[in-house]
Protein backbone atom coordinates (compact mmCIF):
# COMPACT_ATOMS: atom_id res chain seq x y z
CA UNK A 1 0.00 0.00 0.00
CA UNK A 2 1.35 3.42 -0.95
CA UNK A 3 0.49 6.70 0.70
CA UNK A 4 0.60 10.10 -0.99
CA UNK A 5 1.53 12.99 1.24
CA UNK A 6 0.05 16.48 0.92
CA UNK A 7 1.80 19.08 3.11
CA UNK A 8 1.69 22.84 2.94
CA UNK A 9 5.00 24.71 2.62
CA UNK A 10 3.73 27.57 4.77
CA UNK A 11 1.78 28.09 7.97
CA UNK A 12 -1.88 27.35 7.30
CA UNK A 13 -4.91 27.46 9.51
CA UNK A 14 -6.64 24.35 8.17
CA UNK A 15 -6.04 21.64 5.63
CA UNK A 16 -8.04 22.85 2.62
CA UNK A 17 -10.49 20.41 1.08
CA UNK A 18 -10.61 22.70 -1.95
CA UNK A 19 -6.93 22.09 -2.68
CA UNK A 20 -7.45 18.33 -2.52
CA UNK A 21 -10.48 18.62 -4.76
CA UNK A 22 -8.37 20.42 -7.34
CA UNK A 23 -5.77 17.63 -7.47
CA UNK A 24 -8.14 14.71 -6.88
CA UNK A 25 -7.60 13.32 -10.37
CA UNK A 26 -3.87 12.96 -9.62
CA UNK A 27 -4.47 10.76 -6.57
CA UNK A 28 -4.15 7.11 -7.57
CA UNK A 29 -3.03 5.22 -4.45
CA UNK A 30 -5.54 3.18 -2.48
CA UNK A 31 -4.96 5.37 0.57
CA UNK A 32 -3.48 8.82 1.07
CA UNK A 33 -1.79 10.37 4.08
CA UNK A 34 -2.38 14.08 4.65
CA UNK A 35 -0.15 16.07 7.00
CA UNK A 36 -0.81 19.71 7.81
CA UNK A 37 2.16 21.98 7.19
CA UNK A 38 1.89 23.73 10.58
CA UNK A 39 2.39 20.66 12.80
CA UNK A 40 5.55 20.33 14.89
CA UNK A 41 5.69 16.82 16.28
CA UNK A 42 7.89 13.83 17.02
CA UNK A 43 4.99 11.45 16.29
CA UNK A 44 5.51 9.26 13.25
CA UNK A 45 2.69 9.67 10.70
CA UNK A 46 3.27 6.02 9.91
CA UNK A 47 1.54 5.11 13.16
CA UNK A 48 -1.74 6.52 11.83
CA UNK A 49 -1.14 4.75 8.52
CA UNK A 50 -0.65 1.40 10.28
CA UNK A 51 -3.88 1.83 12.25
CA UNK A 52 -5.67 2.79 9.05
CA UNK A 53 -4.50 -0.37 7.30
CA UNK A 54 -5.34 -2.63 10.23
CA UNK A 55 -8.97 -1.51 10.39
CA UNK A 56 -9.46 -0.93 6.66
CA UNK A 57 -10.88 2.44 7.67
CA UNK A 58 -12.37 5.21 5.56
CA UNK A 59 -10.48 7.76 7.65
CA UNK A 60 -8.05 7.58 10.54
CA UNK A 61 -7.26 10.72 12.53
CA UNK A 62 -4.23 11.11 14.74
CA UNK A 63 -5.05 12.55 18.16
CA UNK A 64 -2.67 13.75 20.88
CA UNK A 65 -3.16 14.52 24.54
CA UNK A 66 -3.52 18.19 25.42
CA UNK A 67 -4.80 19.46 28.79
CA UNK A 68 -6.76 22.39 27.37
CA UNK A 69 -8.44 21.60 24.06
CA UNK A 70 -11.33 23.19 22.18
CA UNK A 71 -12.57 19.97 20.59
CA UNK A 72 -15.09 17.51 22.02
CA UNK A 73 -14.43 13.97 20.82
CA UNK A 74 -16.46 10.82 21.37
CA UNK A 75 -14.77 7.39 21.32
CA UNK A 76 -15.98 3.84 21.70
CA UNK A 77 -14.95 1.82 24.76
CA UNK A 78 -11.92 0.39 22.97
CA UNK A 79 -10.70 3.90 22.04
CA UNK A 80 -10.21 2.80 18.45
CA UNK A 81 -13.22 4.34 16.71
CA UNK A 82 -14.32 7.93 16.18
CA UNK A 83 -17.98 8.28 17.20
CA UNK A 84 -18.44 12.03 17.60
CA UNK A 85 -16.60 15.30 17.06
CA UNK A 86 -17.54 18.92 17.79
CA UNK A 87 -15.15 21.74 16.94
CA UNK A 88 -15.09 25.52 17.04
CA UNK A 89 -18.45 27.18 17.62
CA UNK A 90 -20.13 23.76 17.80
CA UNK A 91 -18.56 23.22 21.21
CA UNK A 92 -20.65 26.06 22.64
CA UNK A 93 -23.90 24.59 21.35
CA UNK A 94 -26.01 21.81 22.80
CA UNK A 95 -24.42 18.47 22.02
CA UNK A 96 -26.59 16.17 19.91
CA UNK A 97 -25.64 12.55 19.34
CA UNK A 98 -27.09 10.27 16.69
CA UNK A 99 -29.28 7.54 18.11
CA UNK A 100 -27.79 4.92 15.79
CA UNK A 101 -24.26 5.58 17.07
CA UNK A 102 -25.28 5.48 20.73
CA UNK A 103 -27.25 2.26 20.27
CA UNK A 104 -24.50 0.54 18.30
CA UNK A 105 -21.76 1.61 20.69
CA UNK A 106 -23.67 0.89 23.89
CA UNK A 107 -21.64 3.59 25.58
CA UNK A 108 -19.45 6.45 24.48
CA UNK A 109 -16.47 8.12 26.14
CA UNK A 110 -16.57 11.90 25.72
CA UNK A 111 -13.14 13.55 25.80
CA UNK A 112 -12.07 17.19 25.85
CA UNK A 113 -8.34 16.52 26.35
CA UNK A 114 -7.53 15.25 22.86
CA UNK A 115 -6.28 17.49 20.07
CA UNK A 116 -6.84 16.69 16.43
CA UNK A 117 -3.25 16.65 15.15
CA UNK A 118 -4.29 17.40 11.55
CA UNK A 119 -2.68 14.19 10.36
CA UNK A 120 -5.17 12.02 8.49
CA UNK A 121 -5.13 8.77 6.54
CA UNK A 122 -7.99 8.54 4.05
CA UNK A 123 -9.27 5.81 1.80
CA UNK A 124 -8.87 7.57 -1.51
CA UNK A 125 -12.17 6.45 -3.02
CA UNK A 126 -14.11 7.68 0.02
CA UNK A 127 -12.38 11.05 0.12
CA UNK A 128 -12.84 11.63 -3.59
CA UNK A 129 -16.52 10.73 -3.37
CA UNK A 130 -17.12 13.14 -0.49
CA UNK A 131 -15.26 15.98 -2.23
CA UNK A 132 -17.25 15.38 -5.41
CA UNK A 133 -20.66 15.10 -3.76
CA UNK A 134 -20.11 17.94 -1.28
CA UNK A 135 -18.74 20.89 -3.29
CA UNK A 136 -19.32 23.28 -0.38
CA UNK A 137 -16.89 21.41 1.89
CA UNK A 138 -13.79 23.55 2.33
CA UNK A 139 -11.97 22.07 5.33
CA UNK A 140 -11.02 18.54 6.31
CA UNK A 141 -11.44 19.06 10.04
CA UNK A 142 -14.54 21.25 9.98
CA UNK A 143 -16.39 19.59 7.09
CA UNK A 144 -15.08 16.27 5.78
CA UNK A 145 -14.09 14.56 9.04
CA UNK A 146 -17.34 15.38 10.93
CA UNK A 147 -19.37 14.28 7.92
CA UNK A 148 -17.67 10.88 7.75
CA UNK A 149 -17.96 10.40 11.52
CA UNK A 150 -21.63 11.38 11.43
CA UNK A 151 -22.53 9.04 8.56
CA UNK A 152 -20.47 5.95 9.40
CA UNK A 153 -23.59 4.01 10.40
CA UNK A 154 -26.58 4.22 8.08
CA UNK A 155 -29.72 2.25 8.78
CA UNK A 156 -33.32 2.42 7.61
CA UNK A 157 -34.29 1.58 11.18
CA UNK A 158 -32.61 4.63 12.63
CA UNK A 159 -33.18 7.00 9.73
CA UNK A 160 -34.25 10.46 10.81
CA UNK A 161 -36.64 10.57 7.86
CA UNK A 162 -40.03 8.85 8.34
CA UNK A 163 -42.50 7.83 5.69
CA UNK A 164 -45.76 9.67 6.32
CA UNK A 165 -49.04 8.71 4.69
CA UNK A 166 -51.74 11.13 3.62
CA UNK A 167 -53.30 10.95 7.10
CA UNK A 168 -50.04 12.04 8.72
CA UNK A 169 -49.27 8.64 10.23
CA UNK A 170 -45.71 7.32 10.19
CA UNK A 171 -45.27 3.80 8.94
CA UNK A 172 -42.79 1.47 7.25
CA UNK A 173 -39.43 0.25 8.62
CA UNK A 174 -39.09 3.20 10.95
CA UNK A 175 -41.99 2.32 13.24
CA UNK A 176 -41.62 2.29 17.01
CA UNK A 177 -41.88 -1.48 17.33
CA UNK A 178 -38.95 -2.11 15.01
CA UNK A 179 -36.98 0.58 16.82
CA UNK A 180 -37.47 -1.12 20.19
CA UNK A 181 -36.64 -4.60 18.91
CA UNK A 182 -33.47 -3.62 17.09
CA UNK A 183 -32.35 -1.27 19.86
CA UNK A 184 -32.53 -4.07 22.40
CA UNK A 185 -30.64 -6.40 20.07
CA UNK A 186 -27.88 -3.87 19.52
CA UNK A 187 -27.58 -3.00 23.19
CA UNK A 188 -27.20 -6.68 23.99
CA UNK A 189 -23.97 -6.53 21.98
CA UNK A 190 -22.59 -3.54 23.87
CA UNK A 191 -20.01 -5.75 25.59
CA UNK A 192 -18.35 -6.59 22.27
CA UNK A 193 -14.72 -5.38 21.97
CA UNK A 194 -15.63 -2.73 19.40
CA UNK A 195 -18.94 -1.31 18.33
CA UNK A 196 -18.27 -2.15 14.69
CA UNK A 197 -18.67 -5.83 15.53
CA UNK A 198 -22.40 -5.17 15.65
CA UNK A 199 -22.27 -5.64 11.88
CA UNK A 200 -21.46 -9.30 12.49
CA UNK A 201 -24.42 -9.82 14.81
CA UNK A 202 -26.87 -10.55 12.01
CA UNK A 203 -28.89 -7.34 12.41
CA UNK A 204 -30.35 -5.62 9.38
CA UNK A 205 -27.93 -2.71 9.44
CA UNK A 206 -26.07 -1.61 6.34
CA UNK A 207 -22.33 -1.23 6.85
CA UNK A 208 -20.88 1.91 5.34
CA UNK A 209 -17.44 2.85 6.60
CA UNK A 210 -15.21 2.98 9.67
CA UNK A 211 -13.78 6.12 11.25
CA UNK A 212 -10.75 5.31 13.38
CA UNK A 213 -8.33 7.12 15.66
CA UNK A 214 -4.72 6.73 16.60
CA UNK A 215 -4.00 8.26 20.02
CA UNK A 216 -0.36 9.19 20.48
CA UNK A 217 1.47 8.42 23.70
CA UNK A 218 1.34 11.16 26.32
CA UNK A 219 5.12 11.59 26.16
CA UNK A 220 4.94 12.60 22.49
CA UNK A 221 5.09 16.24 21.41
CA UNK A 222 2.53 17.72 19.03
CA UNK A 223 1.77 21.44 18.64
CA UNK A 224 0.31 23.53 15.84
CA UNK A 225 2.52 26.39 14.74
CA UNK A 226 -0.33 28.74 13.85
CA UNK A 227 0.55 31.91 15.76
CA UNK A 228 3.52 34.00 16.85
CA UNK A 229 3.02 32.86 20.44
CA UNK A 230 3.00 29.23 19.32
CA UNK A 231 6.23 29.84 17.41
CA UNK A 232 7.94 31.15 20.54
CA UNK A 233 6.53 28.37 22.70
CA UNK A 234 7.71 25.69 20.28
CA UNK A 235 11.23 27.12 20.16
CA UNK A 236 11.44 27.14 23.96
CA UNK A 237 9.91 23.67 24.14
CA UNK A 238 12.49 22.40 21.68
CA UNK A 239 15.37 23.58 23.84
CA UNK A 240 13.76 22.11 26.97
CA UNK A 241 13.10 18.87 25.08
CA UNK A 242 16.75 18.53 24.13
CA UNK A 243 17.84 19.16 27.69
CA UNK A 244 15.34 16.72 29.17
CA UNK A 245 15.50 13.90 26.64
CA UNK A 246 19.12 13.91 25.49
CA UNK A 247 20.49 14.48 28.98
CA UNK A 248 23.86 12.79 29.37
CA UNK A 249 24.01 11.90 25.69
CA UNK A 250 25.31 15.34 24.77
CA UNK A 251 28.21 13.79 22.86
CA UNK A 252 25.65 12.64 20.29
CA UNK A 253 24.18 16.11 19.76
CA UNK A 254 27.32 18.24 19.71
CA UNK A 255 25.91 20.53 22.42
CA UNK A 256 27.33 21.14 25.86
CA UNK A 257 24.77 21.30 28.66
CA UNK A 258 25.63 23.64 31.49
CA UNK A 259 24.78 23.30 35.14
CA UNK A 260 22.13 25.97 34.55
CA UNK A 261 20.05 23.61 32.37
CA UNK A 262 20.57 25.54 29.18
CA UNK A 263 22.17 24.81 25.83
CA UNK A 264 25.12 26.90 24.69
CA UNK A 265 26.83 25.75 21.51
CA UNK A 266 30.60 25.25 21.96
CA UNK A 267 31.31 27.82 19.25
CA UNK A 268 29.15 30.53 20.87
CA UNK A 269 30.92 33.42 22.64
CA UNK A 270 29.69 35.05 25.85
CA UNK A 271 30.95 38.40 27.08
CA UNK A 272 31.96 39.33 30.61
CA UNK A 273 29.18 39.22 33.23
CA UNK A 274 26.67 37.89 30.68
CA UNK A 275 24.12 35.39 31.97
CA UNK A 276 22.11 32.80 30.02
CA UNK A 277 19.27 31.48 32.16
CA UNK A 278 17.63 28.04 32.36
CA UNK A 279 15.69 26.70 29.37
CA UNK A 280 17.57 28.94 26.96
CA UNK A 281 19.44 28.00 23.80
CA UNK A 282 22.34 29.83 22.18
CA UNK A 283 23.12 28.65 18.67
CA UNK A 284 26.26 27.92 16.72
CA UNK A 285 28.65 30.81 16.11
CA UNK A 286 26.59 33.44 17.95
CA UNK A 287 28.27 36.21 19.92
CA UNK A 288 26.81 37.95 22.98
CA UNK A 289 28.50 41.05 24.40
CA UNK A 290 29.24 42.10 27.99
CA UNK A 291 26.64 42.46 30.75
CA UNK A 292 23.81 40.84 28.77
CA UNK A 293 20.90 38.86 30.18
CA UNK A 294 19.12 36.08 28.30
CA UNK A 295 16.08 34.51 29.97
CA UNK A 296 13.61 31.90 28.67
CA UNK A 297 14.73 32.62 25.10
CA UNK A 298 16.19 30.97 22.04
CA UNK A 299 18.96 32.64 20.03
CA UNK A 300 19.77 31.16 16.65
CA UNK A 301 23.00 30.68 14.75
CA UNK A 302 25.58 33.37 13.94
CA UNK A 303 23.76 36.17 15.73
CA UNK A 304 25.60 39.31 16.84
CA UNK A 305 24.33 40.77 20.11
CA UNK A 306 25.93 43.87 21.61
CA UNK A 307 26.55 44.78 25.25
CA UNK A 308 23.97 45.55 27.93
CA UNK A 309 21.24 43.73 26.00
CA UNK A 310 18.24 42.05 27.65
CA UNK A 311 16.42 39.24 25.84
CA UNK A 312 13.43 37.83 27.72
CA UNK A 313 10.82 35.29 26.60
CA UNK A 314 11.81 35.79 22.95
CA UNK A 315 13.16 34.09 19.85
CA UNK A 316 16.06 35.58 17.89
CA UNK A 317 16.47 33.82 14.56
CA UNK A 318 19.65 33.15 12.59
CA UNK A 319 22.08 35.91 11.54
CA UNK A 320 20.25 38.67 13.44
CA UNK A 321 22.17 41.70 14.69
CA UNK A 322 21.16 43.49 17.90
CA UNK A 323 22.87 46.71 18.95
CA UNK A 324 24.07 47.78 22.40
CA UNK A 325 21.53 48.55 25.10
CA UNK A 326 18.54 46.89 23.40
CA UNK A 327 15.67 45.42 25.39
CA UNK A 328 13.60 42.62 23.80
CA UNK A 329 10.65 41.02 25.57
CA UNK A 330 8.05 38.58 24.26
CA UNK A 331 9.15 39.13 20.66
CA UNK A 332 10.38 37.31 17.58
CA UNK A 333 13.38 38.75 15.75
CA UNK A 334 13.47 37.24 12.28
CA UNK A 335 16.53 36.05 10.37
CA UNK A 336 18.97 38.77 9.19
CA UNK A 337 17.08 41.48 11.09
CA UNK A 338 19.13 44.40 12.38
CA UNK A 339 18.29 46.44 15.49
CA UNK A 340 20.12 49.67 16.17
CA UNK A 341 21.38 50.68 19.62
CA UNK A 342 18.96 51.12 22.53
CA UNK A 343 15.95 49.74 20.67
CA UNK A 344 13.16 48.52 22.94
CA UNK A 345 10.73 45.87 21.70
CA UNK A 346 7.85 44.30 23.59
CA UNK A 347 5.42 41.77 22.12
CA UNK A 348 6.67 42.47 18.60
CA UNK A 349 7.67 40.61 15.48
CA UNK A 350 10.87 42.17 14.16
CA UNK A 351 11.49 41.57 10.45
Amino acid sequence: MHFNTSASHRIIKEVAAGALRAIAHHLTAKDILIVSGDIVSDISPGAAAATHRRHDAAVTAMLSKKPACYDIIGLDSSKQFFLYIATGVEVKRDTRLKKSILCAAGKMEIRSDLMDSHIYAFKRSVLQEVLEQKPTFRCLKQDVLPYLVRTQLKSDVFSDEKTVDKNGNGHGKNNMQNNDVVSSQILSNASLPTFHQVYESGLDIRKTHKCCVYIADECKYCVRLNSIQAFMDINRDASCFLITVIGDANHLSGYSFSAHHNIVHPSAELGSKTTVGPHCMLGEGSQVGDKCSVKRSVIGRHCRIGSNVKVVNSVVMDHATIGDGCSIQGSVICSNAQLQERVSLRDCQGM
